[in-house]
């Protein structure tokens, strides 16, 4: 057992160590879901999403089962979101959304890893408005017309299509998420959505290279290591 066991162990230990992170995440968002709009799926189309996407990400039915079961038993943590703004390294506009039960320890967290990247934090609305909170879809298919057709016959408003390699990208209004879900499901029974999500899209793309590109690479990953961030957004170009 010598250095490959340990470069194996080191590899599955950080594996582990990402998947509990992933059950983390998922885990509070399920538990503010269902404790907010209700534990019946059927009923909470949020926390059908979600525990769509928790699946298709490989995470257990018992971490989702007891994040369902901690909302409905009335106690239980209370997370708070909490949305960050500012200017990562290289100049490029970043927002990090987070769900906190402490507000403080949170914001001193993320402002740490800017202040240890040469970042900037700002206040709330700094960077937002370079943004377009978007719904964004995403399967193969070669006939982006067919299906812009298709979602405007069901009355969804489409803010763009796009058809690159054999994969469409139909983006819409953060509010027509599940309208478009459930058009693309009736039009298309057949379809594997790849991507479906609600999202921040950049309105322009901030080109980041040398030095900055590793540094804005390490603040991402200071980022990914605090347990209250749930998701991170930014226009940069590595």
């Amino acid at each position: 057992m010598g250095r490959s066991f340990e470069v194996r162990k080191a590899s599955m230990a950080k594996t582990q160590g990402a998947k509990i992170k992933v059950y983390s995440k998922y885990g509070k968002e399920i538990y503010m879901s269902a404790k907010n709009g209700g534990a019946d799926p059927d009923s909470n189309l949020s926390l059908k999403h979600l525990i769509a996407k928790a699946k298709k990400d490989q995470v257990p039915g018992h971490v989702i089962d007891k994040a369902i079961d901690k909302a409905t038993g009335g106690g239980g943590e209370d997370y708070q979101p909490a949305r960050y703004e500012g200017f990562g390294p290289g100049g490029a506009s970043v927002i990090v959304d987070c769900l906190t039960d402490n507000g403080n320890r949170t914001f001193q967290d993320v402002r740490q890893c800017f202040v240890k990247t040469g970042a900037k934090i700002g206040s709330p609305g700094a960077v937002a408005h370079m943004f377009d909170h978007q719904a964004v879809f995403q399967f193969k298919g070669d006939d982006e017309e067919a299906v812009l057709e298709a979602l405007m016959m069901q009355d969804v408003d489409v803010s763009d299509i796009e058809l690159e390699d054999g994969v469409i990208t139909v983006f819409a209004p953060h509010t027509e998420f599940f309208k478009v879900k459930t058009a693309l499901g009736e039009e298309f029974p057949d379809l594997t959505v790849d991507v479906e999500e609600i999202t921040f899209v950049p309105q322009t793309n901030t080109p980041v290279t040398g030095e900055d590109a590793e540094k804005f690479q390490k603040f991402l990953d200071l980022l990914d290591d605090c347990d209250d961030v749930q998701q991170v957004y930014h226009n940069a170009e590595l």
